[in-house]
């Protein structure tokens, strides 16, 4: 008979290898060792309060719990056979090591209380560390756009060149999505530190547990209202997914761009020798290897989303052995997005801006909305000078020349509203400066959006 389980009491016959195999989430989970410890010492102190426990066999859980903690810091905890979780196997050695009193541990908590806690304890650091390393990547971007803020460059729609901006304005429209992404991820916060220990399987706990000063001991804000919904609960992993996806997005719309404006045919930027690799045949080859795995990685985090979504979306009420899956999208998703978070740090905060490449990518082609305006600045609709400023373009192309090389004998025939001053249309700095509106160009604009940024991280 299989007697070594926690619900092993009610079968005669051995759990089949392939599916014992299939059912252990020990490789997984024991990243939560900590976490385990920790909610376990919170609820044998809950457990002594009630007379559950007495004041010998907390210390003795309480502090053979944390001699468990240490052989998992110290990489010596041996995992057996039957160790089908991070709670069993931790519950398994606390008994070797304190005996009896071991026992009295689980009373009211079922693993499905249990793990969703873990859970939340685990993400709950880890989301701390994602928006530290977010915000160190909007650093980076607004250190750079501070000190390259004079650094004039195409700016694209369609990945045709549209209007000049600021190369600072260019990299702060990056910042400015990632700290929409940090003021994000304060609500998922708020969902995870929820606690839902307490809630049982799925009826509640039958012993006068004070959930409410446990929620206080673990650094819960709160607690969850229903038993049922707390225990299959797992929005605030789908949240977290979600999100991972999002920042994944963000950071792969950058590397794009990036890999871009590195290459022979626009040569902005230099990717630094730390962030890029050769080519095991072409030795002249400098590849955005760190870019394009940003950028891959990126879109596997939303697969990650999707896989899980999936999940979710035909369960039954309460807990249900699919959601297992939870823990491995949870960390998988963590891991990879930390990564590549980090490495985009060091790509944008060593690559080199080629000033000369980006101002020398200007024409004077892209000035055409400033022909327009500079109509309308005449008095003429903005239709009509967006139209004559068509025909300016079209002449130009006709002739084979700049639209700043027409005559003003040749502008006035397309529109009499042309006068010499015409010329001063022709600047690029003039161009960028005009765009003084919050959210623009202008330097103005690009400086004010610095302090902004740099006042967010300071204060949040």
């Amino acid at each position: 008979m299989e007697n070594n389980k926690l619900w092993g009491g009610r079968f005669t016959e051995s759990t089949d290898t392939n599916l014992e195999k299939l059912n252990s989430s020990i490789n997984f989970d024991r990243r939560m060792f900590a976490e385990d410890v920790e909610g376990s010492k919170a609820y044998a102190e809950a457990l002594k309060k009630i007379n559950l426990l007495t004041e010998q066999e907390t210390t003795l859980i309480c502090d053979g719990l944390d001699k468990v903690k240490i052989e998992w810091d110290k990489n010596s905890f041996e995992i057996k056979e039957g160790d089908e979780d991070i709670h069993t196997a931790n519950e398994r050695r606390l008994k070797e090591i304190i005996g009896e009193p071991a026992t009295k541990l689980h009373v009211g908590r079922s693993r499905n209380d249990q793990v969703v806690t873990d859970m939340k304890l685990w993400l709950r650091t880890r989301l701390r560390d994602l928006d530290n390393t977010v915000r160190s990547l909007i650093k980076v971007i607004v250190t750079r756009s501070a000190n390259e803020i004079d650094v004039m460059m195409p700016g694209y729609t369609h990945l045709q060149r549209a209007q000049p901006v600021r190369w600072s304005h260019y990299l702060l429209s990056h910042a400015w999505n990632l700290q929409k992404d940090c003021n994000r991820l304060d609500d998922i916060v708020k969902i995870v530190n929820i606690l839902p220990l307490g809630s049982g399987a799925i009826a509640g706990n039958p012993f006068p547990i004070d959930r409410l000063d446990l929620a206080s001991s673990l650094g819960f804000n709160s607690v969850t209202q229903n038993s049922m919904q707390a225990v299959g609960d797992r929005d605030f992993i789908a949240e977290f997914l979600f999100w991972a996806s999002m920042v994944g997005i963000h950071l792969s719309r950058l590397a794009e761009d990036l890999i871009l404006y590195s290459s022979k045919e626009f040569e902005f930027v230099t990717i630094g020798d730390s962030y890029s690799t050769g080519s095991s045949l072409m030795p002249q080859k400098r590849n955005p290897d760190s870019l394009e795995l940003i950028r891959g990685i990126g879109g596997s985090l939303f697969g990650q989303c999707c896989s899980f979504m999936m999940v979710l979306k035909s369960l039954p009420s309460t807990y249900n052995k699919d959601l297992q899956y939870d823990k491995e999208a949870m960390f998988t998703t963590f891991d990879k997005l930390k990564s590549i978070l980090e490495v985009a740090t060091g790509t944008v905060e060593t690559l080199k801006i080629n000033q000369d490449k980006c101002k020398n990518a200007l024409s004077f082609e892209m000035l055409a909305t400033d022909v327009a305006y500079y109509l309308v600045r005449k008095k003429i609709p903005f239709r009509e000078a967006h139209y004559l400023a068509g025909k300016v373009v079209a002449e130009a192309e006709r002739k084979e020349v700049s639209i700043c090389d027409l005559t003003l004998e040749e502008l006035k025939n397309i529109s009499p509203a042309f006068g010499v001053d015409v010329g001063k249309v022709w600047n690029y700095e003039n161009s960028i400066e005009q765009y003084q509106t919050i959210g623009g160009t202008a330097k103005s604009s690009v400086m004010k959006q610095i302090d902004l940024l740099e006042k967010w991280l300071i204060q949040n």
